[in-house]
């Protein structure tokens, strides 16, 4: 079983095998198509074979962990929560250094985020990799749940539809990019903004908001940021 530091609640099991099968992005992605439009568009006649695809991801005995390194020496952690009665998907961030992860996102009935920003996800996803999840596509759209983002670049909508339609049978994927761009995470796109060389939010829910009661110490968010950044944070005041 896989082990990930101070995160211990269940049968942890090496998930990069469902990356191979197109249905499993809609899926992944379920959360951000809440509308019956989005979700026709995405699982289209597939909606039968997509839900037995959920529910093996979803089963109790074994909990589908993916992972996505980062130049920095960080590790991203998309851990599908199996729990019976409190099931969703954790968003961890690691580093060898560190005693325990920490969270980046959590998605599900009690969420917790967003947390990254557009440039930060297109950062996170083009970071070269020779293990775990390196397809810059695939780390795109593992990660877009944790996006937040109110000041969406004009080319957001271009990179999100071609890594949907190298990974699914998504017949318009640019049509599935512009309501997930829409839509983005289950809380309210944050507004982003550099301060002391940290890369914050305002959203009510993000463990990246200082304001917050439950917020990631300012050193983590500082490590974080550049990590995510490739290396330095960089100003998202005059983005979009």
């Amino acid at each position: 079983m896989l082990k990930i530091p101070g995160y211990e609640d269940g049968p942890l099991v090496q998930g990069t095998a469902y990356l191979d099968d197109p249905l499993f992005w809609p899926v992944h992605l379920g959360s951000c198509l809440r509308q019956e439009d989005a979700q026709r568009a995405a699982f289209g006649a597939d909606w039968d074979a997509a839900m037995e695809l959920y529910h093996v991801l979803s089963a109790e005995r074994e909990w589908p962990v993916f992972s996505v390194p980062l130049s920095s020496g960080h590790t991203i952690h998309v851990v599908y929560r199996n729990i019976e009665g409190d099931r969703g998907v954790d968003y961890l961030i690691h580093h060898p250094a560190w005693s325990a992860a920490e969270t980046l996102a959590v998605d599900d009935g009690h969420f917790m985020g967003p947390g990254m920003a557009w440039p930060e996800l297109l950062s996170t996803a083009r970071q070269s990799a020779t293990e775990g999840v390196a397809d810059p596509d695939a780390r795109l759209v593992l990660l877009f749940p944790t996006l937040g983002d109110a000041r969406l670049p004009d080319d957001a909508p271009v990179a999100l539809t071609i890594a949907l339609g190298a990974l699914t049978l998504i017949e318009e994927p640019a049509e599935v990019a512009s309501m997930l761009l829409e839509n983005q995470g289950q809380w309210a796109p944050a507004h982003w903004r550099l301060a002391d060389g940290v890369c914050i939010n305002d959203g009510g829910h993000s463990h990246r908001n200082p304001g917050n009661a439950f917020a990631l110490p300012e050193g983590r968010l500082l490590e974080i940021s550049n990590a995510l950044n490739g290396g330095e944070a960089t100003d998202h005041q005059t983005s979009g």
